[in-house]
């Protein structure tokens, strides 16, 4: 037979009209299979490994620590502050976790260095790195200085890179590990009135998915975060510039108001499972992803939509060179104000309180039975 006969027949079968739909059917019943095998992995698989969660003293930090506790993992904590780091290992030893908690500013490479070199001394290895530490600037251009660029940078991108940096060479030695990066919503679509921390985070986005691509072969999988707004109080301990009742109000009610804004306690779940499969990228909430798929569809109409959505937020009147605490722009609003925005900001207030976003008493064990209680009478602005 010629090899244009031949050739002629092979054409023949592919154009039956039987052979694309099956191969389209095969193709899409292995891909299933292969989601459904992944989706059998669940997080109890993390049992004994050992993890190291930066800023997990309050928020969505200190509800990782929960959930790998709940996974059966050995917990290393840092966060900058002492006494709210005690508080967090006192609840989270109180849960039945086996806790090594070390005060850190992940910004300064000596002290991750220090960190990661005790704890590795205590566990012997350091099986998931966990880059959650990160800090909030709320205000329009014109009250930002260089410096807020700077420590954006500092906290939420060099703070990254150290604590990379120093658990890489034990994960290479062992040909196994997992780094997972929490970025955000802003590190793909930059947010009016969040210029240094967009900023930051895309550089977080970029490092994070790039080392994703470098350290496969070696073993490490290193998985990018992008969460949207979350559920987890932090409008009350981000910093606000310019019109500060104005800017605390668009931002606390974005981060509290349902539909809008994640539960924290799903997306701390969400986190572990993504860890435990490996995953390349997970992007938390609809909203966020709705955004995201947008923006890479259209850049040039979401830039210029953000554009007329920045006209109807705050236009920087005030001093635009104080700084103060969500905290303290609730407590100074006027009365009536103030009630309306506690009542929409509900489940935004009713996380802060189980993830340690008020400020702690001066003696931590009456705190700790404040929080038993539910007795606020000495703690917190509510």
């Amino acid at each position: 037979m010629s090899q244009a006969i031949r050739m002629k027949q092979s054409r023949n079968r592919l154009s039956s009209p039987t052979v694309w739909p099956t191969l389209t059917a095969a193709g899409l019943g292995l891909f299933l299979l292969w989601r459904w095998q992944r989706r059998q992995r669940q997080p109890t698989e993390l049992a004994g490994q050992v993890v190291l969660i930066t800023g997990a003293s309050r928020g969505l930090g200190l509800l990782l620590a929960h959930e790998f506790a709940h996974a059966h993992c050995r917990l290393i904590i840092c966060a900058r502050d002492e006494q709210e780091l005690a508080w967090a290992q006192r609840e989270l030893e109180q849960a039945g976790a086996e806790v090594f908690a070390l005060p850190c500013n992940v910004a300064d490479e000596v002290q991750v260095n220090h960190l990661v070199t005790q704890a590795i001394g205590h566990y012997g290895r350091i099986d998931i790195l966990v880059n959650n530490a990160g800090i909030i600037d709320v205000g329009p251009l014109q009250s930002t200085q260089l410096a807020d660029f700077e420590q954006a940078l500092d906290v939420m991108y060099w703070g990254m890179l150290y604590t990379i940096w120093a658990v890489l060479p034990q994960m290479r030695a062992r040909g196994d590990g997992r780094i997972v990066n929490i970025t955000s919503i802003g590190g793909k679509v930059s947010i009016p009135h969040l210029l240094p921390y967009s900023s930051a985070k895309f550089a977080a986005v970029g490092l994070s998915e790039g080392l994703r691509a470098e350290l496969t072969r070696e073993g490490i999988a290193v998985t990018t975060i992008v969460p949207g707004l979350m559920r987890t109080g932090s409008h009350l301990n981000a910093s606000f510039k310019g019109d500060l009742a104005g800017e605390f109000t668009w931002f606390s009610l974005g981060a509290s108001l349902p539909l809008i804004s994640m539960d924290a306690q799903r997306a701390a779940e969400q986190i572990v499972m993504a860890t435990c499969r490996r995953e390349a990228v997970r992007i938390l909430s609809l909203p966020a992803l709705v955004l995201a798929y947008i923006h890479d569809l259209f850049p040039g109409f979401t830039n210029d939509t953000l554009g007329l959505i920045n006209r109807l937020l705050p236009d920087g009147k005030g001093d635009l060179s104080q700084r103060r605490r969500g905290l303290e722009v609730q407590a100074a609003l006027p009365p009536t104000h103030q009630r309306l925005q506690k009542l929409l900001t509900t489940w935004g207030r009713q996380a802060a309180e189980r993830l340690h976003q008020y400020p702690l008493a001066d003696d931590t064990t009456a705190t700790l039975e404040w929080r038993a209680t539910g007795n606020r009478q000495n703690v917190g602005s509510d």
